[in-house]
């Protein structure tokens, strides 16, 4: 069974600096409290156990246990930068705030517990008219903090297969590189950039590339192109009686995968042109899950299904 991760748009566009293994702790708590309904407010504390994160990320369990606990150390100091306006003046204004107002770690169980600010929550927490979701499964084998920010960043646009220009610091900062690193554009692109695509090409569901934009000679931004990767075609089941013709069979899902399936079918570019004048992600998704009940409708549905990896 596919594991979905939901952020808001507002976070995911944010600026931020995190390690991979801090960036992997986040991941597997906002992963618990969705899997087991707790959900997320100022109060929650969530918790992630060291066999869950060795699990997910494969890698030895022994050494799982040491790198959370470093990971939870490094996340209480770290912030995000997000821009709004003034709603009273219009002008633009630039916030930073903690992940974290509170995190521990549980020796004897090799837990880590934690609680988001009152900041962050509702950033994680509001799946209004764009979020994006997308299975942990396409960024578990990311062995790159940069590569998992600009897949987060990509999938953002995956009902269209293209973004806008990415100005240059801005991109930067959303990738999560230091003021000071990798200034110069030729190891910016071999060691973040390049590096990045490349994981993400032979690790996630989508192949990717670049453009890159230039004012004279200088580099200013970069756009990216990508496509969902296809998967090979399974043969349909059938099955017939003396009376009817071929028909698909009935498609078992429980409620809790017809509702995770419904949110990914939602955001396919290739099922963007079913969606209604006027319906945002959200409600496209309640209509695919309840389509998904009717035995005849679950026929249009297979194809899609197939690419999204659903076996029955």
């Amino acid at each position: 069974m596919a594991e979905l991760v939901v952020k808001d748009n507002a976070l995911i566009q944010a600026s931020y600096t995190l390690g991979l293994a801090e960036q992997r702790l986040i991941l597997l708590a906002l992963l618990e409290a969705r899997e087991t309904g707790q959900g997320i407010d100022h109060n929650s504390l969530l918790r992630v156990h060291a066999h869950a994160y060795a699990e997910q990320f494969h890698i030895d369990k022994g050494n799982s246990y040491e790198v959370i606990k470093d990971a939870s150390k490094g996340l209480f100091d770290r912030y995000v930068t997000y821009h709004d306006k003034n709603p009273k003046t219009g002008n633009d204004r630039s916030f930073h705030c903690r992940w974290v107002d509170k995190i521990g770690y549980e020796k004897a169980t090799g837990t880590v517990y934690m609680r988001f600010t009152s900041d962050v929550v509702p950033l994680i927490t509001r799946l209004e008219e764009q979020f994006t979701s997308y299975e942990l499964e396409q960024v578990s084998q990311l062995s790159s903090g940069y590569a998992v920010r600009l897949y987060e960043l990509l999938v953002q646009w995956r009902s269209v297969g293209k973004t806008p220009i990415f100005e240059l610091e801005l991109f930067r900062q959303q990738v999560g590189v230091e003021k000071n690193k990798y200034s110069r554009m030729s190891d910016f692109k071999k060691y973040v950039l390049d590096f990045a695509v490349n994981q993400i090409n032979e690790h996630t569901d989508i192949t990717v590339k670049y453009k890159q934009h230039k004012q004279g000679r200088v580099i200013t931004g970069f756009t990216f192109e990508f496509k969902v990767k296809t998967r090979p075609k399974k043969a349909i089941k059938s099955k017939r009686d003396n009376d009817t013709p071929d028909m698909f069979n009935a498609i078992k899902m429980t409620d809790k995968q017809r509702g995770v399936f419904a949110s990914k079918l939602s955001q396919m570019s290739d099922l963007s042109r079913y969606a209604k004048q006027g319906e945002n992600y959200k409600q496209f998704a309640e209509r695919i899950e309840t389509e998904l009940l009717d035995e005849k409708k679950q026929v249009f549905y297979i194809p899609y299904l197939e690419k999204l990896g659903f076996e029955y």
